[in-house]
């Protein structure tokens, strides 16, 4: 670094308010490296020849902090600008003490010199650290999810219709499937406004937003159970059950579509704890809820401990009350102010339709985002179909291996989501800046070992669901993993900015970018590849992880242009 590149700096005085934020950063990259080079004796007077164009500098910063006060309604710029300036203005006193008393000030400055150089990704540990600590409970959480179905399959695997009992579960599961979407928005929607006013000290605000999401809740699990018991033979049909199957499937829907309140109360409960920083709460309740729902489901379905033999119908009933038990035990230790600053109260009250619009407003983009996914999935089968009907059998295979290997990255990308949220609320804009980059790195990190894992063992991998490698189906199985293994850690970071946006409430723009990356690109670009290229099913397959470079690459344009950052207790 040179007084030239100190010149450069300073001929963009002229640019604009809005670009203040960044040339504040490039002045404490500046300071930084004056640091390093103080640092040594034989640098000393090159410091201190560097360190007076960067004083000069903060001072123009304080000053446009004054005018940004005066003129800028922009918070974010004034926030970020702030606390830009103050950090400047701290570490110029110590560079100054540093040149006044090198040896003292030298050995000060020591240790974080050497944690600068220990951590070239630029990565705040702190920051990190808790990045971690609250998403291995919410990965933890994730699998439980996975577990609960897995264990209806394994039970059900045991009855004396087993074949038609499976298929049943294979329909319903679709369906199941759908009851997320419908709840997804609206905890979506409570996470961002209770991040951003757990974040701002406002403990009301953000057990309203909390009691407010309750009265939501009971108004969409009874459109549910209304629309599912009304409708669940006419779906299982639509989805070409037979009428044995579809017969099955209903008995297993109806009490899940009729108690479906447990179900999205439990999700809500888990999204709030989450949006204020608790996330081990959530997560010991659901292993308490499936280690009950196993034994219930054993006594239930197959008529042990007492039970009654209920079959197909009596894994629903295990899970639902799994499920009921799970949302007493935490509304009993919400209400023993075990988490502090949040509360949970069930009774009803007048709905605030404004903040009901605005939960919304912030969470329907959520759930349109899994829809749109859900009619790609679709459209890719029928593609696939079209070019041999055991290339669906592999996509099914790789897809339950994929459903487990997005659990950790989505684990990562809540815990970012809470986070940014804090963040914003306290109008921190360095620090939400400061998780993203720690829950890029971390989402990154842990996709890309997965991924290796799964390209060095597929083999292994489909030999769990008793396929020879050496077959048409394991040949294509293999494929199909090897494509979804290579193509994880651009889904790592596709996966942190998603939680980023959803965060900070910009669900608008998660949106967009998936409607690009699925209509636009994904889907179009099967079946060039596949039928016009002439590539079958690897070209259908192999869209998938371009379409996810795209989707990661207009995320870290959104991350750019900052528009997400927008700070206060409200979105």
């Amino acid at each position: 670094m040179d007084t030239a590149d100190v010149a450069e700096i300073d001929d963009a005085d002229d640019v604009g308010m809005p670009k203040l934020g960044g040339e504040a950063r490039f002045a404490l990259e500046e300071l930084d490296e004056v640091a390093v080079f103080a640092e040594r004796w034989e640098h000393a007077l090159e410091a201190h020849a560097l360190l007076e164009p960067a004083r000069a500098r903060a001072k123009r910063l304080e000053r446009f902090g004054h005018a940004a006060n005066a003129q800028a309604p922009d918070e974010m710029i004034r926030s970020e600008l702030a606390w830009l300036t103050s950090h400047e203005r701290h570490r110029l006193a110590s560079f100054d003490k540093a040149l006044a008393h090198p040896r003292t000030a030298m050995q000060a400055l020591a240790p974080r010199m050497k944690a600068t150089s220990a951590a070239p990704t630029g990565v705040d540990r702190t920051i990190f650290r808790r990045l971690v600590d609250l998403a291995l409970p919410i990965i933890g959480l994730n699998v439980l999810s996975v577990i609960t179905l897995a264990v209806d399959t394994a039970m059900c695997g045991r009855l004396v219709d087993a074949e038609e009992a499976l298929t049943a579960l294979g329909f319903a599961s679709q369906l199941v499937f759908l009851l997320m979407v419908a709840m997804l928005g609206l905890t979506v929607g409570t996470v961002a406004f209770i991040a951003r006013a757990h974040g701002a000290g406002e403990t009301d605000r953000a057990n309203h937003v909390l009691h407010q999401s309750v009265l939501l809740t009971y108004i969409v699990s009874a459109a549910v159970a209304v629309v599912g018991n009304l409708g669940a033979g006419l779906a299982m049909e639509l989805l070409g059950a037979d009428p044995t199957v579809r017969d099955l499937g209903v008995d297993y829907l109806r009490p899940l579509f009729g108690l479906t309140v447990f179900f999205y109360l439990n999700m809500l409960f888990a999204a709030a704890l989450r949006a204020v920083g608790n996330t081990v709460l959530p997560f010991m309740i659901a292993l308490f809820s499936n280690l009950l729902n196993i034994v219930l489901n054993y006594g239930l379905i197959l008529g042990k401990l007492g039970f009654p033999a209920l079959g197909v119908k009596g894994a629903a009933w295990g899970t639902v009350i799994a499920q009921g038990a799970a949302v007493a035990a935490m509304v009993i230790l919400l209400r023993r102010d075990v988490v502090k600053g949040l509360r949970a109260r069930l009774g009803l009250a007048p709905l605030d339709r404004p903040l009901a619009n605005d939960l919304f407003r912030v969470g329907a983009p959520a759930a349109l985002d899994m829809v749109i996914l859900n009619v790609a999935f679709l459209s890719i089968v029928g593609m696939l179909a079209r070019v041999a009907q055991v290339t669906v059998a592999a996509h099914g295979i790789g897809l339950r291996i994929q459903s487990l290997a997005f659990v950790p990255g989505l684990g990562v990308s809540q815990a970012i989501g809470a986070m940014v949220g804090n963040a914003l609320g306290a109008r921190h804009v360095p620090e939400a800046r400061e998780v993203v980059r720690g829950g890029v790195l971390l989402s990154t990190l842990i996709m890309t070992v997965i991924g290796l894992t799964i390209v060095v063992g597929a083999e292994p991998l489909i030999a769990i669901f008793d396929v020879d490698a050496s077959t048409e189906l394991g040949r294509y199985s293999i494929l199909w993993m090897r494509i979804l293994g290579w193509g994880m850690p651009v889904v790592g970071v596709h996966i942190a900015l998603i939680g980023m946006l959803r965060g900070a409430g910009a669900t608008n723009t998660s949106l967009a970018i998936n409607v690009v990356g699925t209509l636009v690109v994904q889907v179009p670009l099967s079946w060039f590849l596949g039928f016009v290229v002439g590539w079958g099913a690897f070209g259908i397959w192999v869209a998938l992880p371009i379409s996810f470079v795209v989707r990661m690459l207009l995320g870290v344009l959104a991350y750019r242009r900052g528009r997400w950052a927008q700070v206060g207790a409200s979105i």
